[in-house]
């Protein structure tokens, strides 16, 4: 007679609520949380260029970047924080494009006014 107790069997539901990054767990958590960056970063999509802060865009790229690494390499893998990290990479980057563009064309306007001269 063997001593292991028999396999019992889970529903999808208890697959998920039992699962490592499940919701019993901050890996769970802390993704969902995070995705209050993202909405932000999507807010100031509509704030002109010279009122975004190149350095909090330059935190925001570079976290979602570094972090987005570090979830597919921490065990349990957790998929939901890689993709809620590539969208805060993604609204930085894209934040620091728009500022970016933004002072090229102030350079822009700057050179014809000192060629006039």
């Amino acid at each position: 007679m063997s001593s292991a107790a028999p396999a019992i069997a889970q529903s999808a539901f208890q697959k998920f609520l039992n699962h490592p990054a499940g919701p019993k767990t901050i890996h769970f958590w802390a993704p969902g949380a995070k995705w209050a960056l993202v909405v932000a970063g999507v807010g100031d999509l509509n704030r002109p260029a010279e009122n975004l802060s190149l350095s909090q865009n330059v935190a925001l790229a570079a976290t979602g970047l570094i972090w987005s690494r570090y979830s597919l390499v921490i065990i349990p893998k957790n998929y939901s924080l890689f993709t809620v990290n590539m969208f805060v990479a993604g609204t930085g980057l894209t934040q620091l494009y728009r500022i970016f563009a933004y002072r090229q064309g102030l350079k822009s306007e700057e050179k014809p006014a000192v060629a006039a001269e």
